[in-house]
């Protein structure tokens, strides 16, 4: 029986999903940080839970050709896969999106998994950092310790240097009531916006000198804490970026979003995430877009495809950008502020495409039972946690969809996250 603090040898099997691999110690299930399948390595056992053991690596005793020098921390958020080659992360990913729909779902996948890369540096656009005492950053997995932002290259260089401005002005103010910042920017970053989160309330006056900074576009504050679409303050500028989309040889495709919005965070790959899914929507026909965010594929496949789309979104803030983006299309897409559930809820017309995104939870039982008996001839699923898509994708199987197709993007590089697009039909 292995007890938290023992020392031992693991031969690192396969990939689990969440970043941990594979061991086993006498049978025994033991779920590894640090490591590459086919490594041996020396590691301390953290806790043991039912029927699994968790353990860190201490030392490596036989490599994998795979494992390169980190340049951060690896638990800093978003690190957790930075020892390994890029090419060899792909490799895992695929694996384990094969794993999740072998195991959690008991689906065969119609072909082998391809996940498409990403350059590693920079390719963030939205990211929430936190701020404790006078250090910003990311948490430190499993902690609320902070570490340096700017060292885990998730970022850019240029963005890392306003919020180093905009922390240095609240220090200069004597400003500590600032617990998060939300920063949000578009594709080339030539919009950026933050949100500062406070404890209580800021004199907003006072951030004024810090909103000029030449690289922001806007700042908005919330006094005190608030959920999503809660009390805003603007202090300057706009709460919005505006992305243009250029995807083939069609004039580029413009969409707002408010820096609290979702919004795919992938500045290198969201062109290709894009065209892939609009791609499943035939031309000039009805879809449904449930769990549409700020109208990413909706407007997109009315732009593109020439589809009429209904597109549905139950957050406020993504909403009101929403029916924006839909008012600029010209009329091929109808914006509802409505949760998916009770949109699903009513008997409508059978569309030709049902695409959903929905977040990291996946559908609720309700809105999944709804989905199917909308009654689409094809469904296109994005999904950013392999295991819930895959725990849907049985249910849709099971009532009488198939998959066709399954393809993987990387908008998470150096993290064990991917986004998979799935396309079931009827």
């Amino acid at each position: 029986m292995l007890t938290p603090g023992q020392i031992v040898s693991l031969t690192i099997e396969k990939p689990a999903a969440g970043g941990r691999m594979i061991a086993r110690v006498d049978g025994q299930v033991v779920l590894v940080g640090g490591a590459i399948p086919g490594e041996r390595v020396t590691g301390r056992i953290e806790r043991v839970g039912k029927g699994v053991a968790y353990a860190d690596t201490v030392s490596v005793e036989v490599a994998s050709s795979d494992r390169r020098a980190t340049f951060t921390d690896p638990l800093c958020g978003g690190c957790v896969y930075a020892h390994i080659a890029y090419a060899r992360q792909l490799d895992l990913k695929a694996l384990v999106i094969a794993d999740a729909f072998g195991r959690i779902g008991h689906l065969e996948l119609p072909s082998a998994v391809s996940v498409a890369a990403s350059p590693e540096e920079g390719y963030r656009m939205r990211a929430r950092l936190h701020m404790r005492g006078r250090r910003l950053g990311f948490f430190r997995e499993g902690t609320h310790d902070i570490c340096d932002a700017r060292a885990t290259r998730q970022l850019l260089p240029a963005t890392c240097d306003v919020l180093d401005q905009v922390v240095a002005g609240l220090r200069s103010l004597g400003i500590d009531l600032v617990r998060e910042i939300d920063v949000s920017e578009n594709v080339d970053a030539s919009n950026r916006v933050v949100h500062l989160e406070s404890a209580a309330a800021i004199d907003v006056s006072a951030l004024e000198p810090i909103a000029g900074n030449d690289g922001l576009t806007g700042m908005v504050v919330s006094c005190p804490p608030s959920e999503s679409g809660g009390p805003m303050t603007m202090v300057a500028g706009s709460a919005h970026v505006t992305d243009a989309l250029a995807i083939g040889d069609r004039a580029p495709i413009e969409l707002r979003r408010h820096v609290l919005a979702f919004f795919q965070g992938n500045r290198y790959l969201l062109n290709d995430l894009v065209s892939h899914v609009v791609a499943q929507v035939p031309g000039g026909s009805d879809a449904i877009d449930l769990y549409a965010g700020a109208g990413l594929f909706a407007v997109s496949a009315a732009a593109i495809r020439g589809a009429r789309v209904t597109a549905v979104e139950g957050d406020r803030v993504a909403a009101a950008d929403l029916e924006a983006n839909a008012r600029a299309a010209g009329g091929e897409v109808t914006a509802v502020h409505q949760p998916v559930e009770a949109f699903v809820a009513a008997s409508r017309p059978a569309p030709a495409t049902l695409i959903v995104d929905p977040p990291r939870t996946g559908m609720s039982r309700e809105a999944l039972d709804g989905a199917v008996r909308l009654g689409a001839g094809r469904i296109v699923y994005v999904s950013c946690d392999v295991a819930t898509l895959a725990r849907d994708s049985r249910r849709l199987v099971d009532a009488g969809y198939a998959i066709e197709r399954l393809d993987a993007f990387d908008l998470f590089p150096n993290t064990p996250h991917v986004e998979t697009v799935v396309v079931l039909e009827r």
